[in-house]
């Protein structure tokens, strides 16, 4: 198994729809193992195959409070349905601020949908489908966007998103070819300070 490189805001994958999932042959079931590996060495919840830069429908996440439905798993060639309607109050930055392997480091405060529903298949073909409310929905709704070409930073409202336009041309995000690699780069997310004050 290995660790792959997570690919950052400028990489063209990044910006295009993902393309279904034809069959699942032992390259597919390598590339999920993969992107298991990488997503826990990035302390990840969840992680989209265009983030590694595969422009494949494929996404796996990881998430105790999912409430009937696994806490660990993969979804091929997902359908996403949006059950609860997303308001158009502001944001709150408290409570819901999101994170993304590929604007790494950074966060900012975006409103979702409380309630999806999640179609789809898993590694073996089998049929998938549950409902996700809560954070575990806007899991789910932060990787489905992965496979049509959206990130988060992509929805946010007009003040929001004027902040992160200075912060991408500032980082150099804006261009193409820029990765980092969970386990060997330092963690942007701060796991890697949390680890040695645990540790000492």
């Amino acid at each position: 198994m290995t660790v792959l490189p997570i690919t950052i805001y400028g990489e063209p994958v990044l910006h295009r729809r993902a393309q279904e999932v034809q069959e699942i042959t032992p390259e597919i079931r390598e590339l999920v193992e993969n992107m298991y590996v990488t997503m826990d060495r990035a302390y990840g919840v969840g992680l989209a195959a265009p983030q590694v830069g595969v422009g494949l429908r494929i996404f796996t996440y990881d998430y105790p409070d999912s409430g009937d439905a696994p806490s660990r798993g993969v979804v091929i060639n997902p359908v996403l349905t949006l059950l609860g309607k997303v308001s158009q109050a502001a944001p709150s930055r408290a409570e819901e601020s999101e994170g993304c392997l590929s604007a790494p480091g950074l966060n900012y405060p975006l409103k979702r949908s409380e309630h999806v529903c999640v179609q789809g298949f898993d590694l073996d073909g089998n049929e998938i489908d549950f409902e996700a409310t809560g954070w575990f929905a806007r899991i789910m709704q932060h990787e489905y966007d992965h496979l049509d070409g959206y990130l988060y930073v992509d929805r946010l409202n007009p003040r929001w998103s004027r902040q992160w336009k200075k912060t991408q041309k500032k980082l150099g995000w804006t261009e193409a070819g820029n990765t980092w690699l969970p386990g060997v780069d330092p963690d942007p997310f701060g796991h890697d300070d949390q680890d040695e004050t645990e540790e000492g």
